[in-house]
């Protein structure tokens, strides 16, 4: 097939699976072979999509790169049978016209290579002849019959059926029919037992609850299944996946094959070989295919949950640029402070001490606002971990007017960032509790800048991350992040290599060489002066130019997403309406006179010219929300405060697919099990919260013991 074909085979075939229009399907494919990115190719390539988003174009890739494995398995398949000269027609027919990779892997079962198995031994002495005889069914006497095939090898008649039926019992096994059997009993009825592991019942508590277990595999959530997983891996736990009616299975295959047998001796023995086919070979077999499948699923799962919760978390609401005063709690060795400027920039770090046992409160309030009238400080973080509402409850103290701002922010993955290159890079002459207090601050100003910097796993929003695959994971967060940089657009005057490397069409080196660019040469005044930047070319230019932003720059259109292939065309419309391009975006008057219909080319067309009208009327604009203040309960600060039907405020700090966490100010989160969500059913938790909301939560129980605390929103 050559690569002409095969691209409109896959173009079909996507559009059948998707349905969307071949045409769709087609552009986008060579848009993406072109070296497109999925952002650019949804924002600023819509005429040839036909109006396609992210997550469309994301499937489109998908089901290709899918598409393009099974073809080159299927080359190799068609290869290797052929060089055995056991490649048939009809077999070939079988072979080319199938998509399924576990399809194609049952065509190419019987001519695998494979380490010598007891048919391959049974064939080599001579039995295969008997094992077919036993199969047509026709034999009257099988005792009779098999001592033909006796010899040096074989010194009984019992030794030559024996034989015989490996041979049919592999012949059984490698039926794509049979194996269909099979897997739809898996699929259907299988079942899932635990037995915990002899000696490890202490060592394996927090996984009691699997210690004896059995449950329907098609009623089994994906993370018990991921849970059970760990604890098999971990060795707590034995696991045995089966259908729950074998024998349906069995008597299945058997009529397939005992239909046709007009000898009851011959029967007799065809049952014997599909038994032992099914128990030997077919079930630990399908066994495997249907755990990697459901493992498979579960990731899927998993890693759905966690791109979502980290979507909503890079989106997070920003405070924007204010000079933010950070701090980074403590008992024992104070709470770290660091005073950030509008950007970001580090001007000055100390530690107080405002608890035991030191307890120097009034220095502590003292320093505090000396530092924030020197820096003219215009809100406060406070990192939500140890000491964090103690720490609150002090800063509160600050300004008696409570019209300064104080937030509390999320620690996690502060201090893997601290410890990073990156963050040394940054700060080689500072320790690691300067950089977590920096991190701190500057996730306040803007989550998605910061949070770039670290590594999505351990941000802690996620679901048995570490049990999933870790390639796919990898691959799906990435994109998410992408998906976010690109939508809120990038200062390239002031953002980071880390937030850089994520703008369409750049990477680490791109980025890095912006970064030295810019530091040579001052900052950047249009977004033509880009493609002076070493090794940026005319495509990575056109992928990134649109998502990258300058303020201040002499065209105004550098501030905002119109990509600068379209500029002559807004030049065309402020030229028509006697203006200049920044006139036209300040009036809402001259904006309204214009036809879009009037400016449609081959290339651009409406869905295009819709976007720079609404671009030009909000030009730059961040899709995040506005961030609002919270404060926990006062009075409720530790696990021993809470008592149940207490009614709290809380934010929600993880989403799963069974239930939420939120934060209620004692230092562990709370569970609201999706049950617990709505007095009505919830299927889909992400319908009813999002990371960082604001809740009002309902204490239902706390279990001192085991440290949990359940939570309940419903009215």
């Amino acid at each position: 097939m050559t690569q002409e074909a095969n691209l409109e085979t896959y173009v079909k075939l996507i559009s059948v699976e998707l349905a969307i229009s071949t045409e769709s399907v087609r552009n986008t494919l060579m848009l993406l072979d072109e070296g497109a990115t999925v952002p650019f190719i949804s924002r600023y390539r819509k005429e040839r999509t036909g109006g396609l988003d992210e997550v469309k174009i994301g499937e489109i890739k998908d089901l290709y790169a899918k598409y393009s494995e099974v073809e080159a398995r299927r080359q190799t398949i068609l290869k290797t049978i052929s060089e055995q000269g056991k490649l048939t027609q009809e077999l070939e027919k079988q072979i080319t016209t199938t998509w399924e990779m576990t399809k194609l892997e049952d065509l190419y079962l019987p001519y695998k290579p494979k380490r010598k198995t007891r048919a391959a031994k049974a064939r080599e002495n001579g039995l295969e002849g008997l094992a077919n005889a036993l199969i047509l069914g026709r034999l009257r006497d099988v005792n009779a019959e098999a001592e033909k095939y006796t010899n040096d090898n074989v010194p009984t008649a019992e030794d030559a059926l024996q034989g015989a039926r490996d041979i049919i019992a592999e012949i059984v096994s490698e039926d794509n029919n049979t194996r269909d059997i099979v897997r739809i009993a898996f699929k259907n009825t299988a079942q899932l037992k635990t037995k915990v592991v002899k000696g490890k019942e202490t060592e394996g508590d927090k996984f009691s609850d699997y210690f004896d277990l059995a449950e329907s595999m098609t009623r089994m959530p994906a993370h018990r299944l991921l849970a059970i997983r760990r604890a098999e891996n971990e060795g707590i736990i034995k696991v045995q996946v089966a259908p729950r009616d074998k024998d349906s299975a069995v008597s299945r295959i058997e009529r397939n094959y005992t239909r046709m047998q007009n000898s009851r001796s011959s029967a007799d023995q065809m049952k014997l070989a599909i038994e032992d086919a099914y128990d030997r070979l077919l079930e630990p077999s399908i066994e495997t295919e249907f755990s990697a499948q459901t493992k498979y699923d579960a990731d899927t799962e998993a890693i759905r949950v966690f791109r979502e919760n980290l979507r909503q978390l890079l989106l997070a609401a920003p405070l924007g640029e204010q000079r933010v005063l950070a701090l980074d709690p403590g008992f024992r060795t104070g709470c770290k402070v660091v005073c950030l400027d509008r950007q970001g920039a580090l001007l000055h770090h100390t530690v107080v001490y405002p608890h035991l046992p030191k307890s120097d409160v009034e220095g502590t309030l003292e320093t505090l606002r000396y530092l924030i009238k020197k820096y003219d400080i215009e809100a406060v973080a406070i990192g939500n971990g140890t000491a964090s509402r103690e720490t609150e409850e002090v800063a509160r103290r600050i300004d008696p007017t409570g019209k300064l701002r104080i937030f509390v922010v999320s620690e996690d993955g502060a201090s893997i960032y601290s410890a990073s290159k990156v963050a040394r890079d940054e700060f080689p002459n500072e320790d690691v509790t300067v950089r977590g207090a920096v991190s701190i601050g500057r996730r306040l100003m803007d989550p998605l800048a910061e949070l770039v910097k670290i590594d999505p796993k351990s941000i802690g929003v996620g679901q048995y991350q570490h049990d999933v695959d870790q390639t796919r994971l990898k691959s799906a967060l990435d994109e998410v992040v992408v998906s976010c940089v690109n939508s809120v657009g990038v200062d390239v005057n002031t953002a980071s290599k880390e937030l850089l490397t994520y703008v369409s069409g750049l990477g680490p080196q791109l980025a890095q060489n912006i970064v030295d660019y810019r530091a040579e040469n001052g900052a950047f005044t249009s977004r033509t002066q880009l493609k002076k930047v070493p090794r940026l070319g005319a495509k990575a230019y056109e992928q990134c130019a649109g998502f990258l932003r300058i303020r201040g720059a002499e065209n105004p259109l550098d501030n905002s997403a119109v990509h600068p292939e379209v500029y002559s065309i807004v030049q065309q419309m402020a030229k028509d309406t006697r203006c200049t391009v920044k006139e036209l975006m300040e009036s809402a008057e001259k904006r309204k006179a214009i036809n879009i219909h009037k400016y449609v080319t081959e290339t651009v067309g409406l869905p295009t010219l819709t976007d720079i009208m609404s671009e030009l009327e909000k030009p730059g604009r961040d899709p995040r929300e506005k961030l609002e203040e919270f404060r926990f309960a006062d009075g409720v600060n530790t696990i021993e405060d809470l008592q149940e039907g207490m009614r709290l405020p809380g934010i929600v700090t993880n989403i799963t697919a069974f239930g939420a966490f939120v934060d209620i100010g004692v230092h562990q989160d709370g569970l609201v099990h999706i049950s617990a969500l709505s007095n009505t059913f919830v299927k889909d938790i992400n319908s009813v919260l999002k990371l960082h909301q604001h809740v009002m939560v309902t204490v239902v129980g706390v279990d001192r013991k085991r440290n949990r605390i359940s939570l309940s929103m419903k009215e």
